[in-house]
């Protein structure tokens, strides 16, 4: 079993910036960020696979950045100009290359409001 432990949400006002973080338990080849809205369905944000390509949402291209510190096992996405429309719980999510089980965080709440 894999345990992802997410942090750093909160509200912020539109055009404003948050980090959040995730740190796993091992090292997974695939860690990203997805999203779900009220009434929406959970979205790929982003993702960083090991040793390759980030893969964004188009809503998020040019404000979000993820990245990840291997050593840490942690994943991070840095958001800026936020905007209302970005307001969602954000799950930090883990796989291995091959696998089809993902594991999840708890979610964090982000909250762009004025």
């Amino acid at each position: 079993q894999v345990q992802l432990v997410e942090s750093g949400g909160g509200l912020v006002q539109p055009g404003g910036s948050l980090r959040l973080s995730c740190a796993a338990s091992r090292s997974m080849d695939i860690m990203g960020w997805y999203r779900q809205a009220p009434g929406k369905q959970r979205e790929l944000v982003a993702e960083a696979p090991r040793g390759g390509r980030t893969n964004y949402a188009d809503a998020v291209k040019g404000r979000f950045t993820i990245s990840r510190d291997n050593a840490k096992n942690t994943v991070y996405l840095q958001m800026n100009s936020l905007k209302s429309e970005d307001t969602a719980v954000y799950y930090c999510n883990a796989r291995l290359f091959f696998a089809t089980k993902y594991y999840w965080g708890q979610g964090t709440q982000v909250t762009v409001s004025s």
